[in-house]
């Protein structure tokens, strides 16, 4: 009996530690089942910070390219108004050129022109002076001519 009753206080103390023992499983799948909820809600918010994360490095791709199109199209304009300028550049200088030539011409003409002018007018002075030499002289003899009919008449 002595030994029943030993067996018995074992079991006892046995049955006491399985509770003690349940109650610690049951609180430790009761710790495991709230980590594994928080391990679930922390796997849906990664998994919508993934998405989300995707989502932006998408709209950063576009923004990317984007902006690679809108530097290209700017240098494109860039090139072309400076083409453009140059090309003008070059129009004006070869007017330019041809304004100075002409102006050259012009210039040489006029002096031409001028000289033609001063050589003509020297030479109506040339005959005006001529022609008065002439009627001074026709003048004279006429006067002669007049003073020797009256001397003879």
């Amino acid at each position: 009996q002595e030994e029943k009753k030993q067996l018995t206080l074992k079991v006892e103390e046995l049955e006491r530690k399985l509770e003690t023992t349940s109650a610690q499983n049951i609180e430790f799948l009761q710790v495991i089942a709230k980590r594994e909820e928080s391990i679930h809600q922390c796997q849906l918010r990664l998994e919508e910070k993934t998405r989300e994360c995707s989502s932006l490095a998408r709209q950063l791709e576009m923004a990317i390219e984007d902006a690679k199109r809108q530097v290209e199209q700017t240098r494109e304009r860039a090139t072309s108004r400076e083409r453009a300028a140059q090309s003008k550049m070059l129009d004006l200088e070869t007017q330019l050129s041809r304004n100075k030539t002409e102006l050259n011409q012009l210039r040489r003409s006029k002096d031409d022109a001028e000289r033609q002018y001063e050589s003509r007018l020297q030479d109506f002075k040339d005959r005006l002076e001529q022609s008065e030499s002439t009627n001074r002289s026709m003048r004279n003899y006429v006067q002669f001519l007049k003073s020797s009919y009256a001397n003879v008449f």
